[in-house]
């Protein structure tokens, strides 16, 4: 059986570093197409078509999305 070698407290902190920058990416990404569902949604409303449920739940998601955002 092989032994593991342990891994340095400091190790994992560049390890955590790593991955909420990745998160960070992958974030953004997800806002900016957020953003742009938003905006078809604005433009369809309008134009008149009801999709007031549909902005509400894309405001809420934007708006934590980016509040989640600041914590990175």
């Amino acid at each position: 059986m092989a032994h593991e070698k342990e891994i340095h407290a400091s190790d994992w902190t560049d390890q955590d570093l790593l991955t909420k920058d990745e998160a960070g990416e992958r974030l953004d990404d997800e806002i900016e197409s957020t953003r742009a569902r938003l905006n078809e949604l604005e433009v369809q409303d309008v134009a008149g078509t009801d999709v007031a449920a549909s902005l509400a739940l894309v405001r809420r998601r934007l708006t934590a999305m980016e509040s989640l955002r600041g914590t990175l």
